[in-house]
Formats: structure tokens, C-alpha cells, sequence
């Protein structure tokens, strides 16, 4: 990793609705799926395992990001999902929200991990033969084939090729999206065998898992959350690329921008398409959304300093040249560790 890693202050400059929920502690919140849409988006993920014939319907909490801790078949998810006012704080600290068809896709995956731990699947031999070694040692950063047939394609960022693990979740939740002919889409792909696998295996399972779906094991429940919400934001590291990129990119920037007084201000026009961005360029990619939140952040913050600004006409040429750009220096940074090459 070339970018330096730092606790970055976040910036709540955009939460104005709610300051005080900003110093409550997390734990003090009493937030609850019951209720909410998140209730609605895991009794549809229940009514999928059952028209599936599968028995297992893992328990779902929330806790501070999404996950299913290893070995343990239940469900994390983010606390801020529970709460419109806190969701509308991670959009404007992060820049994302999920939406609802993103949570049901997290939560197809999740479940796969969940039916892999409760019915310990990774321990088979053919689980091995089908997917590869559990044990595989598991990267944050890796190195993706992109529109390789070897995977299926589901989360953002060729999700898949990750490790097993998250290769068998991703097969998973592709085997249990409703109305999807999978035998179709991945036919000639090396990725059916996988889903063959999985279909077949799936329909022979035990009638009770090998682990419990109530264990609470090595879990963050939200109730356990005792910080405020402007310290778990203010928790996350943040790469800054301040002292690897610097003003290397102030020319790249000056040729984008034709704009002059009076038109759209760089950093303005980038903060209205960043999401947009982050998720399209982390899905072609393969690269970690922070990492191009970052970017998008030093070239906005460049962009301020040297007063450039986008002409309306020039929009669609502009975004074209901009997303070229961005998808470059991020594709050198996933294969190449670094933005630039000296």
C-alpha cells in the first residue's frame, strides 16, 4: 500500500438537521429493525430461503457495518439502515447510502455466508475442489480479472474473486435471487459448475445445522455501540493522499476544465455526481470504496485551490473525460499499488 493511512477528521459540514444526534452514543439510541424497512427487506429474504426449500433463516442484527462473523450464522447489519436521520448523516458524511434493492442484494450474500458457517460446507473436500482452500489467507486489497467467466457477478467490484468464502456467498445469492434463470444467463461459463454445485448441495442439507443460529459470538450489537455517531465516523481511517499525489494532477485537471466565472465550480460539480462515481467506478474496478472517495476528495480539494469550474455545454464531455481518468488512476492503483508510475 503506497497511500498513507490516517485518522482524516471527517467533516460533518453538510449535517445540519440533527447535530445533537451526533454526540448521542450509539448504544443509547434504541434502534431496532422492528419496524423499519429492514424488517420488510429480511422477511422478503426469509420468504426467498423458504420458496427455495432451505430451513436455516438466520438471525439479523444491527451492528456497524455489514458482515457475518466467521463461523457464526447470523447477520450484521449497519445501524444507520434503522434510521432515516442516520442514514441521511452517513449519505452526507460518506457520500453513499444503500439502497433498497442493495440491501436485499447484501443480504442474499450474507445469508450465503451464513448457510456456509451453519452447515460447515467449507470443511467438505468438494468444497474445496469447487471453490478453493478456505484457509486461502483473506486480503482486503486484491487483484481482480474483470468479466472473468470464472465467477459469478453480483456485489460490486467482481466481489467474487476475493477469497472462497466470498466466491461461495456470491454464488450464493446469485442461486437465490428470485426469477433469475442462472442455468441461462451463466450458461457456457465456468461459473455454472459452481452453481450446479451449490444447487444440488443446498437441496441435500441436514435437517438441523451443525451450528447454532442463535450464537452471539464475537459480535458488535449495536447495544454494545458505546461511542457517539461523530466518533464512529470519526473511527474510520481515511487514506489521504495528500503526501503521494500532492500537485501532480493539477495540470491532468487544468486541461479537463474549460469552465471560467460564473460557471459551475469543479468541486460543486463533483459533489453531486461522487456517489454516482463511487459506485461505478467501484464496481468496474474492483477497488475499495474508500479508496476512490479519497481521490474524488484530493481532486475536488485541488480543484478548490486552483478555481476551476465546468461550462454547462461542456457536461457530458467533461463527466466522459473525468470517469476516464478516475478509472485509470484507479486501475494503476489496484494493480499497481500506486496512482502514478515515475
Amino acid at each position: 500500500m503506497v497511500f498513507a493511512k490516517a485518522n482524516t477528521p471527517v467533516e460533518f459540514r453538510e449535517v445540519h438537521e440533527e447535530p445533537s444526534l451526533l454526540e448521542q452514543k450509539i448504544s443509547q439510541l434504541a434502534l431496532r429493525i422492528e419496524g423499519t424497512l429492514l424488517e420488510l427487506r429480511i422477511r422478503q429474504l426469509y420468504s426467498e430461503l423458504e420458496a427455495k426449500g432451505l430451513r436455516l433463516f438466520p438471525r439479523c442484527y444491527l451492528s456497524d457495518e455489514w458482515g457475518c462473523p466467521e463461523g457464526i450464522p447470523v447477520i450484521g447489519i449497519p445501524f444507520y439502515l434503522a434510521s432515516p436521520m442516520l442514514g441521511k448523516i452517513e449519505e452526507d458524511v460518506t457520500g453513499d447510502l444503500e439502497s433498497e434493492p442493495e440491501i436485499v442484494r447484501y443480504l442474499r450474500h450474507e445469508a450465503g455466508h451464513a448457510y456456509n458457517y451453519a452447515y460447515r460446507l467449507h470443511e467438505r473436500q468438494e468444497w474445496h475442489n469447487v471453490f478453493g482452500p478456505y484457509t486461502r489467507p483473506y486480503l482486503e486489497e486484491y487483484h481482480p480479472a474483470p468479466f472473468s467467466k470464472k465467477f459469478v457477478r453480483h456485489l460490486p467490484g467482481w466481489y467474487a474473486q476475493k477469497h472462497p468464502d466470498e466466491d461461495f456467498a456470491e454464488t450464493f445469492a446469485v442461486w437465490l435471487t428470485p426469477g433469475l434463470d442462472w442455468r441461462a444467463q451463466y450458461k457456457g461459463w465456468a461459473a455454472l459448475n459452481k452453481l450446479e454445485y451449490l444447487d444440488a448441495t443446498l437441496k441435500s442439507l441436514p435437517e438441523q445445522p451443525v451450528v447454532s443460529v442463535a450464537s452471539v459470538d464475537g459480535l458488535l450489537p449495536v447495544e454494545e455501540m458505546n461511542y457517539t455517531v461523530r466518533e464512529h465516523y470519526q473511527r474510520q481511517e481515511k487514506p489521504d493522499l495528500s503526501a503521494e499525489l500532492g500537485q501532480l494532477l493539477d495540470g491532468d485537471l487544468r486541461d479537463l476544465c474549460t469552465g471560467g466565472e460564473g460557471d459551475d465550480p469543479l468541486p460543486t460539480w463533483l459533489k453531486h455526481r461522487k456517489s454516482q462515481l463511487v459506485r461505478e467506478i467501484t464496481y468496474w474496478t474492483g477497488a475499495r470504496p474508500q479508496v476512490v472517495r479519497a481521490l474524488l476528495d484530493h481532486l475536488a480539494t485541488r480543484a478548490q485551490i486552483l478555481g476551476l469550474s465546468v461550462r454547462k455545454e461542456d457536461e457530458k464531455v467533461i463527466l466522459t473525460r473525468f470517469c476516464i481518468m478516475i478509472t485509470t488512476l484507479i486501475m494503476n492503483h489496484v494493480y499497481r499499488d500506486r496512482f502514478i508510475e515515475f
